[in-house]
Parts: C-alpha cells; sequence; structure tokens
C-alpha cells in the first residue's frame, strides 16, 4: 500500500477551498496537511511541512502564485506543484509551467481534472486542462 500523500491546499477564496478539501477527504491516499490562504503563508509551510503536492492559486493575497510556484521549487525542490487557477490565458499557462509546476487544473474542471492531476503528479507526470492553451515546455 502506497503511503499517503501530503497535500498542501492554497487558495484564498474559502467556499472554493473547503470544496477542494472535501474533494480530496474522500481519498484514502491523500492528505490535506494544511490550507493557507495566503501566497508569503504558502511559501512558509511548503518549506515547514515539504508536501507531496501543492495546489496553487495564482490570484493570491501577499505573492502572486507564479512567485510561490518559483520560490518554493527553489526552497522544496521535492513537492510537486499542480496550479488550480481560473486563469486560462495560454500566456498564464505557459508562464505558470515554466515555473517548474507539474499540473494545471482549471477550477471550473477541478471536479473531473483534480484527482488525476493529483494522480499524474505522483507519479511525476505532467498533467494540463484539456482545451488550455500552452501545452509546450
Amino acid at each position: 500500500m502506497p503511503p499517503v500523500a501530503q497535500i498542501l491546499v492554497v487558495e484564498d477564496f474559502k467556499p472554493f477551498r473547503e470544496f477542494i478539501t472535501s474533494l480530496l477527504d474522500g481519498q484514502s491516499q491523500l492528505r490535506v496537511a494544511c490550507e493557507v490562504a495566503d501566497g508569503l503563508e504558502a511559501v512558509e509551510k511548503a518549506k515547514e511541512l515539504n508536501p507531496d503536492v501543492i495546489l496553487l492559486d495564482i490570484g493570491l493575497p501577499g505573492l502572486d502564485g507564479i512567485e510561490v510556484s518559483r520560490q518554493v521549487g527553489k526552497l522544496v525542490p521535492g513537492s510537486r506543484i499542480i496550479f488550480l487557477t481560473q486563469e486560462t490565458s495560454g500566456e498564464v499557462v505557459q508562464e505558470a509551467m515554466r515555473t517548474g509546476a507539474i499540473g494545471y487544473v482549471v477550477k471550473s474542471k477541478a471536479a473531473s481534472d483534480l484527482l488525476a492531476a493529483i494522480e499524474a503528479a505522483l507519479q511525476g507526470k505532467r498533467f494540463v486542462s484539456s482545451g488550455l492553451n500552452g501545452h509546450g515546455p
């Protein structure tokens, strides 16, 4: 039986954060280690907890998700980052993935894509919600 993956949820909109947490709570192999609503706090918690996966919004108070991803990539290189955001522009997707993130899920597809994205990330595979531009490196 594989170990339980620790997840850090970074989302400033509380109802959506609660939705994500409830989605993950039903999964025996995943555990929400911490939830934060601020980019600066996200970097601190990532350093402290060294989570397996970080679900990261882009529009955050403090530091935006792109900058959080850059910093966490240097400080906690073992954590796999999946952006979970409403941003769908190709430029934003490409910039986000260039930070070293392994996944990109659009919030509107979270119910169908999030668990697949986490599973892919834990296997070291990239995942990008279908219909997005910017699949390239």
